[in-house]
């Protein structure tokens, strides 16, 4: 279909080209967009190009966020948690400047790991899944998962015969992230299988994990002494640790709810 172009429209008829031009340019944002920001052109008596301007970024923008959505829902995290939400005064173990530092990236940019290690409740879920979100709004491919579901799909997969598909798939997200590692025994195989992911993404695609064991632990998730000492290197090194401590902050904000009075209406 063919737009004609026509001297003196209507502002009816205006209003109709530029829909249906805006449908087949796939320009949703202008085509939504289009009528308050003409309105406030004519109310702020922009040039011709400040309101072009005004409409191309309406739908860069829109663009951009949709993008960001994209990248998060194919994250697959399994709830929403962002740093805005993260009370760093309830857990002063954590240091917001270096969170906030993570923030920016470059550790991903730079393909470096980041362990989180801590007992329940001390935020290591809320940070991983935070810290991953900003990375997916600011472009990187991010994937989310649980430890013992992860090792689950390897297994599968290498009985399969579709190991090693497995294993590059997990190695192209810019950004891995595993939570509840330490939380379960995994027998030799798993561990042998986590490891290969592990080493596919080695100093080049980076790696996040929360665990509840400190690194001396290990040795119950990863029985065998020698593939626990090499899965500790691969994650170690040239990379960020943050301790969050022993304190539950969610049990202590329970408790405080729980002992506050209840007001009477």
């Amino acid at each position: 279909m063919t737009v004609p172009r026509q001297r003196g429209l209507t502002e009816q008829a205006a209003d109709a080209a530029i829909d249906t031009s805006c449908r087949m340019l796939r320009l949703p944002s202008i085509r939504h967009e289009f009528s308050d920001i003409a309105d406030r052109a004519m109310k702020e008596q922009m040039t011709y190009r400040g309101f072009l301007a005004e409409l191309l970024m309406a739908e860069c923008d829109d663009r951009a966020r949709r993008r960001s959505e994209r990248r998060i829902k194919a994250a697959h995290f399994p709830r929403e948690k962002s740093l805005r939400a993260f009370d760093f005064d309830a857990n002063p173990n954590i240091d917001a400047a270096t969170v906030h530092t993570l923030a920016g990236c470059d550790w991903i940019k730079n393909g470096q790991p980041l362990c989180l290690i801590g007992d329940s409740g001390t935020g290591k879920s809320h940070m991983l899944i935070a810290l991953g979100t900003e990375a997916a709004m600011k472009g990187y491919r991010v994937r989310y998962t649980l430890a013992t579901k992860l090792v689950n799909e390897l297994v599968e997969a290498a009985d399969e015969k579709q190991l090693n598909k497995t294993i590059a798939r997990y190695g192209r997200v810019d950004l891995l992230c595993i939570d509840e590692l330490g939380y379960m025994e995994l027998d030799k195989h798993g561990a042998e299988l986590l490891f290969q992911v592990l080493t596919e993404r080695e100093e080049k695609n980076s790696v996040a994990i929360a665990s509840n064991e400190s690194f001396g632990g290990w040795t119950k998730t990863f029985t065998d002494p020698r593939l626990c000492a090499a899965i500790v290197d691969r994650l170690t090194f040239n990379g960020t640790i943050i301790e969050t401590g022993t304190d539950s902050y969610r049990l202590a904000n329970s408790r405080k709810r729980a002992e506050e009075p209840t007001k009477v209406g």
